[in-house]
Parts: C-alpha cells; structure tokens; sequence
C-alpha cells in the first residue's frame, strides 16, 4: 500500500479523475480547488458531480481551496503535485511550487500562442528540469475515473525520475510507460488537439471513414515534422503520447476538440461553438501556436494552417476541404 501525499491542482474532470487514480492506489490524495465552497461541496458529495457523476471518490481523496490556511504545509509535505489547470492560468500554482522541492506533473497541454512556450518549458521557467515531468497519453477522463484501462506516457529529462514518480500512479486499470523525450511528449499532446478539431469538422460534414482516415494520417506526419524541428523524436509519435492521444481525440465522441470542430461544420460560429462545448478548448489557442512555430521552424502544415482559418472565420469548412484537395501532389 501506498502512502504518499500527493497533492492534484485542479478539479475539473481530468484533474479529479487522475486524484482518484492516486487515491486508490494508496495515496493520501489533496485535490486543489479554485475556491473553498468548491472543495466543502466535492467533500460532502464524495464526488465531483460537476464532471464526473456517479464515481465516488477513494476515502483518501480531499478536496482543498487554493486560499485555504494549511494549503501551504500540505504542499511542503506532498510527494509530488500533479497540474491538472488549463495552461492559461497554470502560472498562478506554478508560483506557489517553485520554492518547494518535490517533482511537479503537468496534466495539461498546449502551447501558449503569445510567447510559443510548451508546457515543459513552461514548467523549466518556474520549478527546473529536474523536477519537471509531463503526463500524456489517449486518456478521456470519465473512463479514468470509471476504472477502464488505459495506458499513458509520463516523461521526464532523468529516465530514473520518470521510473520513481510513475509508480505513485500503479494501478491495475492504469498502466504508465515512460519517456525522456520532454519535447515530443508536449507537442504531440498539444498538437493533437488541432488535428481532432479538424476531424470533428470532418465527421460534422460527413466526409466518410476514408477522409477521417487520411486526416488522422497526415495529421500526425504534420506533428512528427515539428517535433523534430523542436527538437523532439519522431518515434514519440508513434506512441501514446502522439498516435494513441491522437486517435482517441479525433474519433471519440468525449473529446471537446472533436466537439468544437463538428459544431463549426454545423454552422456555428466559433463564440457559439464555444458555449456549445462549454469547457475550454485547448486546440484552439494551440492552433494559433502551432501556425507560428511552422511558419519560425519553415515546416509544411496545412492542415493545422486551414484549421487554423477556420478558427479565425477567414474561411469556411468547406473552402478549407477544398484547399487541402487541391493542393499539387507530392511523395509521401
């Protein structure tokens, strides 16, 4: 039996689900809310009903307020601290961790389109390499949360770290490969999300199997081309981390990218395509990222490029599928 501390910033669905993973297998788990009602109320339901109703959490998960008194002593004293915060507002734990020690475990992903900061550079900027880890993989939270199985990547610059923080997540139904790849791990996380976004256009149009197919195909050669640009490896991309979180984004009828995409092939503009997903969208502001990185890096997008126009309302999805096929035939 596990008997760390581990503390988990963020109670949306992929926060809570990985807090329950934690605590099951042991762990004496604080799950870090924005507010203090927040916590009180997942406290006395034993469940996140917002996200994730109907799975009750392990007696070892609490729920804390970000402002609460003894928030500081609890962090001192946890093994590790997963974030789980959309990158936008990340900075605000990341601020509180940096004068600790312990690992911290980015569960979010994207790029940050003003700056072009990947999450582990991100997390390098406040807390350093060594104690900077990424977790990312094919993994739809509620299925977490429900104990399905899964598999996922946990990466980080020293293979031994990588090795030590994986077993704090050891569960039968929850299994963890690892990796040193820091780059490819973030960008095929981030990326992704594009891509699925352009699939959910795809399926909404009703373009077929053989179209989601060569979109999912070609979608990951353009991930693959910028992460070795980056400076990642091309192999993470055949992995969990790339082709797996891929996959499952761009066909699984939980992914909110997916979502957005085949509410804008609707018709929808992208203000009410928002509303219509009502969580963030991470592919979105990556989006613009990644048309930045490819245009500094010279690497050929197009199908994030014409995503990418769509989310700006420069054209529709069907002037964007037009574009694509008429593009000059090239070797694969």
């Amino acid at each position: 039996m596990n008997e760390q501390r581990v503390t988990v910033w963020g109670a949306g669905s992929w926060g809570t689900a990985l807090a329950m993973v934690l605590a099951k297998h042991g762990c004496e788990v604080y799950l870090i809310t924005r507010n203090q009602s927040t916590a009180d109320k997942l406290n006395q339901d034993h469940e996140n009903a917002r996200y994730l109703k109907g799975n009750i959490f392990p007696k070892s998960l609490h729920a804390i307020g970000q402002e609460h008194p003894n928030l500081n002593h609890i962090l001192e004293q946890s093994s590790a601290t997963v974030l789980a915060l959309p990158c936008a507002v990340a900075e605000v734990a990341l601020v509180r961790l940096q004068t600790l020690t312990h690992p911290v475990i980015a569960a979010n992903k994207g790029i940050n389109p003003d700056t072009l900061e990947r999450v582990d550079e991100l997390l390098i900027r406040f807390v350093g390499k060594s104690r900077t880890l990424l977790l990312s993989g094919p993994s739809f939270a509620l299925e977490v949360a429900s104990g399905k199985p899964t598999a996922i990547t946990l990466a980080a610059a020293n293979l031994d770290l990588a090795q030590h923080v994986a077993t704090l997540f050891e569960d039968s139904n929850f299994r963890v490969y690892t990796s040193t790849d820091l780059v490819g791990v973030a960008l095929g996380g981030a990326l992704k999300n594009v891509i699925a976004i352009a699939a959910g256009i795809a399926d909404g149009m009703h373009l077929g199997h053989n179209a989601l197919a060569a979109l999912v195909t070609r979608g990951i050669a353009e991930i693959s081309r910028l992460t070795e640009a980056c400076g990642g490896q091309a192999e993470t991309m055949s992995g969990l981390s790339g082709l797996g979180d891929l996959l499952l984004t761009c066909t699984g009828s939980l992914s909110r990218n997916r979502k957005m995409g085949v509410a804008l092939a609707s018709g929808l503009s992208v203000e009410k395509a928002r509303e219509y997903v009502g969580q963030v969208v991470e592919g979105e502001k990556t989006a613009a990222a990644a048309v930045q990185l490819a245009q500094k890096y010279q690497v050929d997008m197009p199908i994030t490029q014409m995503t990418y126009a769509v989310l700006q309302s420069q054209i529709s999805p069907n002037q964007a599928l037009q574009t694509l096929m008429e593009r000059p035939q090239r070797h694969e």
